[in-house]
């Protein structure tokens, strides 16, 4: 995002963080929970950009996409769709609730007030909190096995707990340190990422196409259509987890920002990252089906290229997935102060890393696998952000008629007291958490997962892995029939 203006905030005489007293432009943001004030809205639409194309920097992505080929049976042209499909569903659907960001200028987990009372949205909000913790866990595993690849490759030192230990420590202690510092320090990072990886992404590209045996890559036949259904839920989990976390990205933007041109730049930063990735992990896989097998799911590039491609990528792969956890954790900040935890944003952001660190120590040291842990917390992360994504995108469409000034309450979001606007009912809307449990329990019993299956998983939706896109449908529709709930009007 463009430079701003930020500030600390202050108590609100409600009990929530309150409008800043001052405008002091800092490298390092201050700002919380609290809606951007108009007059500080000097980001521009272009900057979200390179934000979403970082937010695909991951060879999680190359192992996701020998999945389809090894896993899902898929071939080339099966595999470039189902990225291109997911990629727009998933990344448009960000784009798309983005745009609330602009309206009310606060993050996501804060606007979601608005839609499940101030009360209610601590229970979204805290599922939506623990998945953040499990994906900045994969991130940061997947960042640390990255420099342990590294230093195998140029110096032959073989890893060990020793040195997974510190390794992950000093993966998260560097995106602690990035997302702490804010939204400036983040874009800054993600544009230079972006060029960086775009130059060597081409570069793998070229090396690919010049030594991969094509005409095998092409005589595999076509899988069935269930696995291609499946293979594109899959790809798309990754992109649903951002959907909440959208608006935290736009709140800078001036009221006047196109909303068509938000949703158009989300969503071509993702796919042009995405979908190459993707495809290049499916043509990989070819050659070298371990790489969807492989309980490490980096070193794999020391295999398939030569060291001197395989180390500068996977450096620039490792700070991509720095800025990734990055991003996510400066969201997960928010969620926490949204929840209730008292700390800056920055400090909230400690919480994320410490759980993080336990957790990716969990996977590496004692999980028995990475790809099976993986696929079943992405199976699990789409349903559980499903239903939220349903809700919410109905609230969202009703607020739309609404004049621009009124659809986000500024100082009703940061009260949480009986007066507010959107307290509803003893601080709950219950036709919104109605439409969300609903949605949530159905979509749970859809999905099957390593150590989990859902009664529902013999149907026709859980055996073509569509348990999100049911959650989503279901929560929207629910929410969209039931009585339309009546916000609190301020007498006088």
């Amino acid at each position: 995002m463009a430079a701003s203006t930020d500030a600390p905030a202050t108590p609100s005489p409600s009990g929530g963080e309150g409008a800043p007293t001052a405008a002091v432009d800092e490298t390092i943001e201050t700002r919380g929970i609290e809606p951007v004030p108009d007059h500080e809205r000097r980001g521009r639409v272009r900057e979200l950009f390179p934000t979403w194309v970082a937010a695909n920097i991951s060879v999680l992505l190359l192992t996701m996409g020998a999945g389809l080929v090894v896993f899902n049976g898929l071939n080339f042209w099966q595999v470039l769709l189902a990225a291109v499909v997911a990629g727009s569903v998933s990344f448009g659907l960000v784009g798309l609730l983005s745009v609330s960001g602009k309206w009310g200028g606060a993050p996501g987990a804060m606007l979601s007030r608005a839609t499940f009372g101030v009360r209610g949205n601590y229970f979204p909000g805290m599922i939506l909190w623990v998945a953040r913790f499990g994906w900045e866990t994969i991130n940061a595993v997947t960042g640390s096995y990255a420099v342990l690849t590294v230093l195998d490759l140029l110096f032959g030192i073989k890893s060990n707990t020793p040195l997974i230990v510190v390794t992950l420590l000093a993966f998260v202690g560097v995106t602690f340190l990035v997302s702490g510092m804010g939204r400036k320090v983040l874009n800054l990072c993600n544009t230079w990422s972006t060029y960086l990886f775009g130059v060597f992404t081409v570069l793998v590209l070229v090396y690919l196409i010049t030594t991969i045996d094509w005409d095998k890559v092409f005589s595999k036949p076509a899988g069935g259509t269930a696995m291609l259904i499946a293979g594109i839920g899959t790809i798309a989990a990754g992109g649903i987890s951002w959907i909440p976390t959208g608006p935290d990205f736009a709140r800078y933007l001036p009221h006047s920002a196109s909303g068509k041109k938000i949703f158009g730049t989300t969503l071509s930063g993702a796919l042009l990252v995405l979908v190459p990735m993707v495809l290049m992990g499916g043509v990989m896989s070819v050659s070298t089906p371990a790489l969807a097998k492989t309980n490490d799911p980096v070193s794999f590039l020391g295999e398939a290229l030569p060291m001197w491609l395989a180390v500068p990528y996977l450096i620039i792969a490792l700070i991509g997935m720095v800025l990734i956890n990055s991003l996510s954790m400066y969201s997960a900040g928010f969620t926490a102060q949204t929840m209730g935890v008292r700390l800056p944003r920055a400090s909230a952001v400690s919480i994320n890393a410490v759980i993080s660190l336990v957790g990716g120590l969990l996977l590496m040291l004692v999980a028995k696998s990475f790809y099976g842990s993986f696929i079943s917390f992405l199976s699990l992360l789409a349903v559980s952000f499903s239903s939220w994504v349903g809700v919410y995108a109905v609230d969202m469409l009703r607020r739309r008629r609404m004049p621009v000034a009124e659809r986000y309450d500024a100082e009703a979001l940061l009260d949480t007291s009986r007066t507010s606007r959107y307290w509803y009912t003893g601080g709950f809307c219950w036709q919104a958490m109605s439409a969300w449990a609903v949605a949530l329990l159905l979509g749970l019993g859809f999905t099957k997962v390593d150590w989990f299956q859902g009664p529902l998983v013999d149907t026709w939706i859980g055996e073509n892995g569509l348990g999100w896109a049911a959650t989503v449908l279901l929560a929207a529709v629910l929410f969209a029939v039931l009585p339309r709930p009546r916000e609190n009007v301020r007498e006088g």
